[in-house]
């Protein structure tokens, strides 16, 4: 068993060998909570959330941390004299959390506010001025780029080809490239949003941030770093800087995932042209839209559209007909938990190919179908265990089972029971004409009835 993960850093496919196989380490961006989620933010979360799955899978144990940003410029921005930016940064929080959890994200082991963390920002900026890669200036503190020869290294830039560093007044900078570790307090800027620091009242930058979290909550060294791909630069870029530069050794693999896009331009906030993640989901059921983000592997961009979710939907049904064929026919409801099948691990261990796992699902479901249709019933209770391990790993068995009827489905429910019942009725007396207008009747409201030795069972086509 070798997984293989492209790295961002080095553009190729590697052997993922983690620090300590025991625990598998991940950190990835999480939102900078100015507003709430878009279906990208939703999607990025889980290409990371089948990652985790997918590495749980293999290597037992998995120590996952995703950030909050909750101290930005942006988020001081829309904040309101109603609403003062920790209350708004709380209350996108839920939102954020909201979303991931309906379509099945699991939660971080560790889920770290930036604003908890200040202290031990402080102490890498500290550690940074020490070494001769940093140095403060009218209350701001910033990094020092041609101090650090390797910056540029995850993107493969040259410090004079990059543009210059807008995430602070350039004031008192040497470099305009060079980009800010702490930012001095300015006038209009609540006071609740400052801290005393060596430096003069302010607030950290946004790169300082995350390398000051990964630090605390997974050590100096960890396997993986992920986020967006649009967050390599500045952002990720930023953070191997000042990270290696203090001396630590940071991140093993880097792994980034496309991007959703509209008419093939990236899905924004600033652009506008985002859709948000609690419409998505007011208007589809959460197992189709994480079908629907999840069918495209990770690292291309996706255009999504009505064509997509609707093509999930049919997916996913394809998929719990069979399920519910197998469970009223075989005894694989009994039997225990089965393993994936070679070629469904042989994807996602190849760079979590997750479209090439789900057509060995859905020929595993073809095959079970085809088992039931011959009478060959261990076959099938085989390929429906194989089934529910494969949803298991993928997420996909949220609510798959059939809930308790309510309101329109229990009349719709007992209304066709009734209909079952006359034409079981009518058979038993020999009036074939009568169960045959019985079943046409039914087939003509689009319900498909199906003859078990377990009895008479009904679906909607």
């Amino acid at each position: 068993m070798t997984v293989r993960l492209y790295d961002t850093k080095a553009q190729a496919l590697r052997d993922f060998v983690p620090v300590d196989p025991a625990n598998v380490t991940m950190y990835v961006c999480g939102p900078t909570v100015q507003s709430g989620p878009h279906i990208g933010h939703v999607r990025a979360a889980l290409a990371f959330d089948l990652l985790r799955r997918w590495l749980e899978y293999r290597f037992d144990r998995v120590t996952f941390v995703r950030n909050v940003t909750d101290i930005d410029d942006k988020v001081l921005a829309n904040a309101t004299d109603t609403e003062p930016w920790w209350a708004l940064a709380y209350r996108m929080e839920l939102e954020f959390s909201r979303a991931y959890a309906a379509v099945g994200i699991l939660p971080p082991t560790y889920e770290p506010r930036a604003t908890a963390s200040v202290a031990q920002m402080q102490e890498l900026i500290a550690d940074l001025i020490e070494r001769g890669h940093a140095y403060a200036a009218a209350g701001d503190v910033y990094f020092d780029v041609r101090s650090w020869p390797a910056y540029g290294e995850l993107t493969r830039q040259s410090v004079d080809a990059m543009e210059s560093a807008a995430d602070a007044d350039p004031r008192g900078k040497r470099d305009p490239r060079d980009f800010a570790l702490w930012k001095g307090a300015k006038e209009g800027e609540p006071a609740s949003a400052t801290w005393v620091s060596p430096w003069g009242a302010g607030r950290p930058g946004w790169h300082i941030e995350c390398s000051a979290m990964s630090r605390r909550y997974l050590g100096p060294e960890f396997d993986i770093h992920g986020g967006g791909l649009d967050l390599r630069f500045p952002h990720h870029e930023n953070e191997i800087a000042q990270s290696t530069a203090a001396g630590d050794p940071f991140a093993r693999y880097w792994v980034h995932n496309g991007l959703v896009t509209v008419d093939g331009q990236k899905m924004s906030k600033s652009l506008g042209n985002f859709t948000l993640a609690a419409d998505v989901l007011a208007e589809r059921d959460p197992r189709v839209v994480r079908y629907a983000l999840a069918a495209a592997h990770y690292r291309s961009n996706l255009d999504i559209s009505d064509r997509a979710f609707a093509e999930a939907a049919s997916a996913l049904d394809r998929i719990d007909t069979f399920r519910g064929r197998a469970m009223r026919v075989t005894d694989a409801a009994t039997l225990p938990p089965a393993g994936v099948p070679a070629a469904f691990a042989d994807a996602l261990d190849d760079d979590l190919g997750v479209p090439q796992a789900l057509a060995v699902l859905h020929e595993t479901v073809r095959m079970g179908n085809t088992a039931i249709d011959a009478g060959d019933l261990p076959a099938a209770a085989e390929a429906a265990r194989a089934t529910t391990a494969m949803m298991d790993v993928l997420g996909l068995d949220m609510d798959a089972e059939p809930t308790a009827a309510g309101g329109a489905d229990a009349a719709l429910d007992a209304l066709v029971a009734e209909l079952i019942a006359q034409r079981a009725r009518a058979r038993a007396d020999k009036d074939w004409a009568a169960a045959d207008r019985i079943r046409d009747a039914i087939a003509a409201a689009g319900i498909t009835l199906e003859d078990t030795p377990a009895g008479t069972h009904w679906s909607i086509e």
